[in-house]
């Protein structure tokens, strides 16, 4: 039986781990960013993708794939040490802030699968927490807060639109305030997600059913809730590792030591998805599950998705160097099984996936003629994972790592 879909991936480059060549080619990306800003119209879009197939109106404005993401990503690089931006990061984010509120750039959408401007990737809760985080302001904060409670019952229960993503900002923003407010907006979130948990462990992401992959998750719900620590009683965190690994471990796929799960757990084992192909990446498949759950999935499976990500390469120049469906999220994978293992097996894999995906950004900026702006699709997902592999620091940027 298949695991992955060999078209989908390509073969690992040889190109062997050298720090230096990664802290230049990360400089470079965000020297490119840098020149690439344009005060009115923010970063061009290189990917059709990026602007949902031309769904979204321009400028990009989103944390997932805009302006407030990359500006994030920046500063993220230059907290670090790994990279000085030229721009003035706090006034890019109060332009994206201004962008979104004269026409927001992602339609709402409230039919399943619903998208609503109160989500954390597509919507004005990612925007708001970008500018507050650049700059402070107490009514950034207050319009940040109504758009988190605004979005407890949002029926997607997963991380992009849904009530986990914007307990991930409520959670920031009680650490660095220490305001109770948001602890009480996350406890109201938590609430209606436990009440949304099925008995099987799972949460239903309508209309696509129960998913392991981690955009839309057990996974990453799960690691979100535990996040809370103490917002959430002792119990429920024992229940969430202890049933979210059973959960994972029946509906894995395995064969000869490697294993995959599918997009959906009703698909009864078929990883086959509605295209033909079998995704293997963090969104959807085995890298995202490793990725999500690799503090508590019990080792041999966790090892066993590893290998398959290992063992299928890079995702291709189609899906590109980025978190979301490319090389860093696969990479992450690997990076995190270091983090559990420590084993530095793990650490010199992540490292060769980081070394592809700087060579996918380079190769596409050849082919385009300028890079891919975007923190969860392009060149600054890449580039903060990177960083994180000289590090030898396995924290998903925004799921894992806010500051």
């Amino acid at each position: 039986m298949e695991l992955y879909s060999p078209e989908a991936h390509e073969p690992l480059a040889g190109a062997p781990w050298d720090e230096e060549r990664v802290r230049d080619a990360v400089a470079a990306i965000v020297a490119d960013a840098d020149g690439a800003y344009d005060g009115d119209a923010l970063w061009p879009v290189a990917d059709e993708w990026d602007a949902g197939g031309g769904r979204a109106r321009l400028p990009l404005t989103r944390l997932y794939s805009g302006a407030s993401g990359v500006a994030w990503a920046l500063d993220a690089l230059r907290r670090r040490g790994h990279a000085e931006t030229r721009l003035d990061l706090p006034a890019v984010a109060a332009r994206a802030l201004e962008a979104w509120r004269a026409d927001p750039d992602t339609p709402e959408r409230l039919e399943p699968p619903v998208v609503t401007h109160a989500s954390l990737y597509f919507g004005e809760t990612g925007v708001l927490l970008v500018a507050w985080l650049l700059a402070p302001a107490a009514d950034v904060a207050d319009a940040l807060h109504a758009r988190v409670r605004e979005n407890r019952a949002n029926e997607a229960n997963e991380l992009m639109v849904g009530a986990p993503g914007t307990m991930v900002a409520a959670r920031a923003m009680l650490e660095w305030t220490g305001e109770e407010r948001w602890a009480e907006a996350w406890r109201e979130s938590a609430e209606e997600l436990w009440r949304r948990r099925y008995w099987d462990g799972f949460w239903t992401y309508p209309p696509y059913g129960k998913s392991p992959g981690a955009s839309h998750g057990i996974g990453t719900n799960t690691g979100i809730l535990l996040a809370g620590g103490d917002l959430l009683p002792q119990e429920r965190h024992d229940e969430l590792r202890r049933g979210t690994a059973e959960a994972l471990a029946r509906t894995a796929v395995v064969e000869n030591g490697r294993a995959n799960w599918p997009m959906a757990v009703e698909d009864c084992g078929q990883l086959v998805a509605w295209d033909g192909r079998i995704r293997l990446q963090w969104c959807h498949g085995g890298a995202g599950v490793v990725a999500s759950a690799a503090p508590y999935l019990e080792e041999e499976l966790l090892l066993a998705g590893a290998e398959l990500v290992w063992e299928a390469g890079p995702p291709s120049m189609e899906k590109g160097p980025g978190i979301c469906h490319g090389t860093a999220g696969s990479g992450y994978a690997l990076l995190k099984v270091f983090e559990r293992t420590g084993d530095e097996l793990w650490l010199e894999r992540a490292r060769r996936f980081a070394m592809h995906a700087l060579g996918q950004v380079e190769r596409w900026r050849a082919q385009r003629g300028r890079g891919r702006y975007s923190l969860w699709t392009g060149d600054l997902g890449a580039a903060l994972y990177a960083a994180d592999c000289l590090a030898g620091r396995a924290q998903i940027p925004i799921v894992d790592a806010l500051a």
